[in-house]
């Protein structure tokens, strides 16, 4: 392609780069042969580097000549969050962007160039770092050079090794040991997580090991693909750990459960003031509201749990207008023939007064050891619960399955009592055959040891359902009914009798 005329300012720069992409995101790409889909990938791929290099460029020139501080910004890195829309890692990883390619100005020139990938840049100045400062443009030259020429990535890595075997110096150390390790978890919509980070060898091959270990597939039912199964793996590690009580500052109970229940919710109960029916309604009204316990999946965090139920609450406005009334009616200035002032006669400021007492005295009665909330949750406790307002009352933690039932389960399941899986009981959870939100009771007959996996993946969220049978061996039942996995071999026929 020829360009007649280049742009002459930076602004008709950016519109060519915009009129560029609008073209290429109005095509219709399915409509393309396959050859010019491929030459379209490789030149994106080219102006991605491209631009990797031009925004490094430009963000440490404005960054440099504090630009940020004109849209009263404390940081180029907050500037970028707000103006672009960015979040805190994007533009924690535009910054280094602008501080690596500036001190590798070798790379900055290739990527502007599109020889190389961003993520083989990031990679090679990630080796040269590790290098005295003398010797780091001529192994980022070297480098690069090899990358031209055809090199995969593994091989430019053995390069990099043995330069900083011959080159490098004994470790300085200047950082404490901590300048090549890093970890991000930044949190996300509804509690969910990215996890991105650079770690050293040591903690390269522990994790290795880890994924390998609680990675693989549990049995012919398991369809997670590899990258589903690592980040099992990486759960149930950490549940381990925290399972073992190693942690500081922990209890060390493998799940713990606050559940949120609201005060009219605990007086609707079955056994409360407004019965069976009301509580039925409030279970209908609670279904759909948020909360990580809610779902099928989330039945298998509680099956197992150590569960501190918290009663919540929320001013209700016309309660509080119908108290105010009466109060102001048995007033002793009032009486039935001689009813008080009423509400909408007081002045605002004295009516306000009044219901923050009235406010005051229905806390306490509601709230504390000997309050209200208290006395109902003692007795009745939810299964289900909405969004959570005011605390009103909390209970100490229980233990839902007791130690001595735990250790009968595991005593007569070795392992996971899902066909097939051979995981040690003693990292397992205890399972609800019939679940506990279904009346399902703790007992013996109904407990199970299950692996995370199976547990809390096959049963809670697939739907797979195990069965006990009396002789302790089980049975699971795929979710389509199709199939059926037993934990042992149908009973072998007896053999003919050769004097009949």
């Amino acid at each position: 392609m020829c360009i007649s005329q280049l742009p002459a300012s930076a602004t008709e720069a950016l519109a060519a780069v915009r009129a560029g992409l609008a073209y290429l995101n109005g095509l219709d790409a399915a409509d393309l042969p396959a050859a010019a889909q491929a030459d379209c990938l490789r030149e994106l791929a080219k102006a991605e580097a491209a631009h990797t290099a031009a925004h490094a460029r430009v963000l440490a020139a404005f960054s440099a000549g504090g630009g940020h501080q004109d849209d009263g910004q404390h940081t180029a890195r907050a500037w970028l969050k707000w103006q672009t829309q960015i979040t805190k890692g994007a533009a924690a990883g535009a910054m280094g962007w602008a501080r690596r390619l500036a001190a590798h100005p070798a790379i900055s020139t290739a990527l502007a160039r599109g020889l190389i990938s961003p993520s083989w840049a990031r990679a090679i100045a990630g080796w040269t770092d590790l290098l005295p400062d003398s010797q780091r443009a001529a192994a980022d030259e070297i480098l690069l050079a090899a990358a031209d020429g055809g090199a995969a990535l593994a091989d430019l890595a053995a390069l990099a090794e043995e330069m900083h075997r011959r080159c490098a110096g004994p470790d300085k150390d200047d950082g404490g040991g901590f300048s090549e390790r890093s970890l991000r978890l930044d949190v996300t919509f509804r509690g969910a997580g990215r996890l991105t980070g650079d770690l050293t060898p040591a903690a390269t091959a522990a994790l290795t090991a880890v994924l390998e270990a609680l990675g693989q597939k549990a049995g012919p039912e398991d369809t997670r693909h590899l990258l589903q199964r690592n980040h099992d793996a990486l759960e149930e590690a950490c549940r381990r750990l925290i399972g073992t009580g190693c942690l500081p500052g922990r209890a060390g109970q493998p799940t713990q459960v606050q559940l949120h229940l609201t005060l009219d919710q605990l007086r609707n109960l079955p056994g409360g003031a407004e019965g069976e029916a009301a509580w039925t309604a409030a279970q209908a009204a609670a279904e759909g509201q948020p909360g990580w316990l809610t779902g099928r999946a989330a039945q298998g965090y509680a099956c197992d749990a150590k569960i501190t139920p918290i009663v919540t609450g929320h001013l209700n406005h016309d309660a509080l207008a119908a108290l105010t009334s009466q109060f102001l009616a048995s007033h002793p200035g009032g009486s039935a023939g001689s009813p008080g002032p009423a509400a909408s006669a007081l002045p605002s400021a004295t009516l306000a007064r009044l219901q923050d007492t009235l406010l005051r005295y229905a806390a306490d009665v509601l709230s504390g050891p000997a309050g209200l909330a208290a006395f109902l949750r003692s007795s009745l406790l939810a299964t289900d619960f909405p969004a959570v307002s005011l605390p009103l009352d909390a209970a100490a933690v229980t233990d839902v399955v007791p130690p001595h039932l735990r250790r009968a389960v595991t005593a007569r399941h070795r392992h996971c009592a899902f066909p097939g899986c051979d995981e040690p009981s003693r990292v397992c959870h205890i399972h609800h055959l019939r679940p506990r939100a279904e009346g399902g009771p703790t007992q013996l007959g109904n407990l199970v040891p299950l692996c995370a996996f199976h547990h809390l993946i096959a049963i809670h969220q697939w739907g797979w359902a195990l069965v006990l049978r009396p002789d302790g061996t089980t049975a699971a039942l795929s979710p389509d009914g199709r199939r059926t996995l037993h934990s042992h071999g149908p009973p072998r026929p007896e053999p003919p009798d050769p004097a009949g």
